[in-house]
């Protein structure tokens, strides 16, 4: 009976610890901050239930739960997941309850507000990757942002508010047109049916690519730049450095490892299912836009004097390569750019966990103020050399395996007919080992300063809850570069499906959708 409402039993359960803090002292920070954790952790036990009842080999929606919400404008609570939302809720699910252990000290103030928001924010996520519905995608994804602006702007670095401004600014004026191009494609889908509005995602699958090519143009444009100013795609990236440069450790690891996937889920849940021929006529566009983000973010890490902000650039880079493989539109550079979406959770994540833990000792991250601090945190420099590796994508780490399915997919891809695409993003695979080996080396292995003395701080290494805090992710840093069936058997359904509706609608041929109950088009010409 559980799996007939476990999808809202886990988006929901963080609001349980809310409430729960509401009754507990706002001075008893270790309670406090032991709730959070506990809620967190339960949340994330609870999502297992998902990953271990999840049928591969079903074609469509699993878990599903809908009831009318919204009678007169036939907008429903609809949840669901098929394989792409199961990897990116456990990766949600697994990596909050490590932000707050390994930031257990990091917040000294409000703490109970800030635990609380911690707690919203991962239930609006949570709520983003279970939407079937369009308008109630779109609550969450607005929701979401309130409780990441309080975190940047309330508990972030000297500059936060203008930070946390810019983020909201963003992300919200995309976020406006795609709510344009929500109402429109509902208004289109009550004229098309002959029937009443809706926002129901199964149904408007079908709706939607029966559109004129015009139109699906216009609203895959509206729909894409809400989602590319979260990736963040060249050159809509601009608000990245500032918001993860002042963001608080927590905010940045959940902001890196949780946040910027909702823009590349974005685009494979709605865009090209959506709009199919859209797709087609768009894909060589945005494909080139990522490669010169591939190479653009790594030419900016190189230079870059803090090690925070090297690794923000980074994240431009690497999820560039993610947009890549989404658009090549074939099953390997799909599979590749789903499976580096958790990659790059996991290891952008824990670089910002070890970028916070070492800043909490000396507060500081310039280069240039360290040097030799693999001889006083030698633990902190083998944890710091394995995540660094597999961001690089070393084989047998869990960055390889989707790069080089993306540029395998990039190679292949009939869509984008131009080795020129796999060359160019494979220079940014050298590129990333040029700046993160460069910045190891100058930290790492630099002159060791005298006494160990930083700023007036000793350098000690990581505490067992650090240690703690960042073996899971290590050990998931190794299952994925070993053994990657584990995850990618669990998207593949999506990824084939996915592919199959774009090769298609190139052929002309009608289009079928397996849970849509109008499951044809006739072909656009």
């Amino acid at each position: 009976m559980i799996s007939n409402f476990i999808v809202s039993l886990v988006t929901f359960f963080p609001l349980l610890g809310i409430v729960l803090l509401l009754f507990v002292d706002k001075e008893k920070a270790q309670i406090i901050k032991l709730v959070g954790f506990i809620t967190s952790l339960a949340t994330f036990v609870l999502s297992l239930h998902l990953y271990f009842h999840f049928d591969s080999q079903v074609a469509g929606f699993q878990f599903v739960q809908q009831f009318v919400w919204i009678g007169g404008l036939n907008i429903s609570y609809h949840v669901g997941i098929d394989g792409l939302s199961l990897l990116m809720i456990l990766l949600t699910t697994f990596l909050t309850p490590i932000a707050l252990l390994g930031t257990w000290n990091s917040i000294e103030r409000r703490i109970r507000e800030y635990t609380m928001m911690i707690l919203l924010l991962e239930t609006g996520m949570l709520g983003v990757f279970a939407s079937l519905d369009l308008f109630l995608f779109y609550v969450f994804w607005e929701a979401m942002l309130i409780p990441m602006y309080f975190i940047i702007g309330l508990w972030g670095g000297q500059d936060r508010v203008y930070a946390a401004v810019k983020f909201f600014l963003y992300t919200l004026f995309g976020s406006l047109l795609m709510l344009v191009a929500i109402i429109a494609l509902g208004y289109f889908a009550s004229t098309m049916r002959g029937g009443a509005f809706t926002t129901n995602l199964v149904e408007l699958y079908s709706v939607a690519s029966r559109l004129p090519l015009t139109l699906q143009l216009w609203m895959f444009l509206a729909f894409a730049l809400s989602f590319a100013i979260k990736v963040p795609l060249f050159p809509f990236h601009t608000w990245l450095p500032d918001a993860h440069v002042q963001a608080p450790t927590a905010g940045s690891v959940i902001l890196a490892g949780v946040l910027l996937k909702m823009g590349t889920y974005g685009f494979i849940r709605f865009c090209v299912p959506l709009f199919p021929d859209a797709t087609i006529v768009i894909a060589p566009y945005i494909s080139v836009l990522a490669v010169v983000g591939i190479v653009y973010g790594a030419l900016v890490s190189i230079v870059q004097t803090d090690i925070k902000k090297l690794v923000a650039y980074s994240s431009v880079s690497h999820l560039g390569f993610v947009v890549l493989g989404i658009f090549a539109m074939t099953e390997e550079g799909m599979q590749g750019a789903i499976i580096q979406m958790v990659n790059h959770g996991l290891s952008t994540g824990a670089l910002f966990l070890l970028v916070g833990m070492i800043y909490d000792r000396v507060h500081t991250r310039k280069i240039s103020d360290f040097g030799g601090v693999a001889k006083l945190m030698p633990v902190f420099a083998s944890f710091l050399m394995i995540i660094s590796l597999s961001s690089i994508g070393l084989p047998g780490l869990n960055g390889f395996v989707g790069e080089f399915l993306i540029l395998l997919g990039a190679f292949n891809s009939t869509l984008l007919d131009n080795h020129a695409f796999a060359a160019f993003a494979a220079l940014g695979v050298i590129l990333s080992a040029v700046y993160l080996l460069w910045m190891y080396q100058r930290v790492m292995f630099g002159p060791v300063r005298e006494g160990g003395l930083y700023n007036g701080h000793t350098l000690t290494d990581l505490t067992r809850r650090e240690i703690v805090a960042l073996i899971p992710i290590v050990l998931f840093v190794v299952w994925i570069g070993v053994y990657p069936e584990t995850f990618l058997s669990k998207s593949a359904e999506v990824a084939k499906r996915t592919v199959q509706l774009i090769e298609t609608t190139q052929r002309g041929a009608p289009i079928r959708y397996a849970d849509s109950p109008d499951s044809s088009r006739e072909p656009l010409h």
